[in-house]
């Protein structure tokens, strides 16, 4: 085992990728939903610190999981960084989450701890391997737009097809995120629902999920610009090689489309 070194560990193990998405969705949502410099950022903050606590918990847990089978992206098992160090700064992270959460106010706060970050606690501490593991996505991403509306100086909730749309995608990024690891999964005994499904399934099932929500989007009701249109169409385009191609094609196509979905929901908060 290295010996443990400190800040590039850290990042790898509070899960980047996600992390980042989301907190790019957020501040996409802020600024389509209105929001000013000083509002939108802290709201933003408040997700982000929010991701940071789930990502670190999540390897905190799975760490002797992650040692079993080798994940060679995982620094806690490879003894990249200290357990202590990430108990540490999550720590910091819940702290930093609950006062910025509170400072979006009492009911942005109460939707993105209850509802968001509770969700993400519970699929790491075990929903992850139950038949229920797409619904802590669902719950998340679909309050996702009311964590962002409420935070407004003059709170309101957001459209019903948007909450939707973010639960399809939650669900959608569920399933895709899931699929390059499921024979990882099933030596240490995590059975979601992904791997009930099984790769075959996922292929077709992840980019037809994140094109409903791409569907939703564009005829939720108010959508009348032109441009709309466009983003569903590559969305359908990509659909049709993500259920077609091989090899790692469909999962880049299924994130194309991820990505379309994320970016036209801004557009339209």
């Amino acid at each position: 085992m290295r010996s443990p070194s400190s800040l590039p560990g850290l990042l790898r193990a509070s899960h980047p990728a996600p992390t980042v998405a989301v907190t790019t969705l957020t501040a996409l949502l802020a600024v389509g939903a209105g929001h000013g410099l000083g509002t939108g950022a802290l709201v933003t903050a408040a997700v982000g610190t929010g991701q940071l606590t789930i990502g670190w918990s999540n390897d905190l847990i799975d760490a002797a999981r992650d040692r079993q089978v080798g994940r060679l992206d995982k620094p806690l098992a490879l003894g990249d960084v200290s357990p202590a160090l990430v108990r540490a700064a999550l720590v910091a992270a819940a702290v930093l989450c609950v006062g910025l959460s509170l400072a979006c106010g009492l009911a942005s706060a109460a939707v993105h701890l209850l509802l968001g970050v509770a969700s993400g606690w519970a699929y790491n501490l075990g929903l992850k391997s139950t038949a229920w593991s797409a619904v802590p996505y669902a719950v998340a991403f679909g309050a996702l737009p009311a964590v962002v509306t409420l935070a407004l100086p003059e709170p309101r909730l957001p459209p019903v097809w948007m909450v939707a749309a973010g639960a399809l995608l939650g669900v959608g990024a569920h399933l895709l995120n899931a699929l390059p690891d499921l024979a990882d999964d099933a030596q240490t005994g995590v059975h979601g629902l992904p791997h009930r499904l099984g790769a075959r399934t996922l292929r077709w099932l992840a980019p037809l999920v994140l094109v409903v929500a791409s569907a939703v989007t564009v005829l939720g009701p108010g959508a009348t610009a032109w441009w709309a249109w466009w983003p569903f169409a590559l969305c359908l385009v990509l659909a049709g090689v993500a259920m077609g191609g091989r090899g790692r094609l469909p999962f880049l196509a299924a994130i194309g489309i991820a990505a379309v979905d994320v970016i036209s929901l801004a557009l339209r908060a």
